[in-house]
């Protein structure tokens, strides 16, 4: 497996692209009310990214025909915005933003909650960022791969949810995936963590079992149980002593730098 090692210029390239993505995210939470379409906060998302000159990673990424997912209560990933979903009060919506600037790639993601929500919801979504959080505590050079799924689906299976197995983390950098695949459950994956390793870190965890099911329109992954599902995602720079979240959002109750 060829890890990709990014060079300092790569990695300043990509500080700009992760907080470009980053930004998308702060800018669409004023627009997340109940009665707009995922058409239209595509089309938001779109001409901002577009505005700050980049490109919107997903439009076209072999046939997905927006520019960004958007994943609404038991959609597990890859929803497709369209003018006839109308968010609701209750509805949890995953955003999933994907930039190309300066021909480098950063991809996140995060949840949103649509007015009032029930306990489940922000509990469910809760433990997903604190899924993903707590991995980001192990992160170094010298770490085997395989801990980062430990620690994500230990604490998830802790706290009463499930971990999805069908999709994982990437390299990313030059281009949209590279190696290596980053699994959010236990796994034999021994390959080091380097500096200069960039991936994602994208744990998708249902209220229900973890079994999905792919929509008829090749996209649209949903819970199989129709339970609720709630994702969070960061692209990560594995630095000297730690790592640094390139994506990182300024309403996070953690720092972008991590020591360990």
């Amino acid at each position: 497996m060829n890890c990709i090692i990014k060079k300092e210029s790569e990695i300043e390239k990509m500080r700009i692209s992760g907080k470009l993505a980053a930004q998308v995210l702060e800018m669409i939470e004023a627009y997340i009310q109940p009665n707009i379409s995922t058409e239209e906060l595509n089309d938001i998302c779109h001409d901002f990214i577009k505005q700050n000159n980049a490109i919107p990673a997903c439009l076209g990424y072999h046939g997905f025909p927006k520019s960004v997912c958007i994943s609404v209560n038991d959609v597990v990933c890859h929803g497709i915005p369209n003018k006839n979903q109308i968010l609701k009060i209750g509805d949890i919506v995953n955003i999933d933003v994907t930039v190309i600037k300066n021909n480098y790639y950063a991809d996140t993601s995060k949840m949103f909650f649509v007015g009032k929500t029930n306990t489940l919801s922000k509990r469910l979504c809760k433990v997903a960022q604190e899924s993903l959080y707590a991995s980001l505590n192990i992160i170094k050079p010298g770490i085997p791969l395989y801990k980062i799924g430990e620690i994500i689906e230990n604490y998830v299976e802790n706290n009463g949810f499930s971990v999805v197995k069908e999709y994982c983390g990437h390299g990313i950098g030059a281009s949209f995936h590279e190696e290596p695949h980053i699994l959010h459950y236990k796994n034999n994956n021994k390959i080091l963590l380097e500096k200069g390793m960039i991936f994602t870190i994208e744990p998708m965890v249902n209220a229900g079992k973890s079994e999905v099911k792919c929509m008829k329109d090749g996209w649209t992954v949903k819970t199989k149980d129709h339970s609720l599902s709630a994702q969070y995602e960061h692209t990560i720079l594995v630095t000297n002593n730690g790592c640094d979240i390139l994506t990182w959002q300024k309403h996070e109750k953690i720092l972008p730098s991590f020591i360990n």
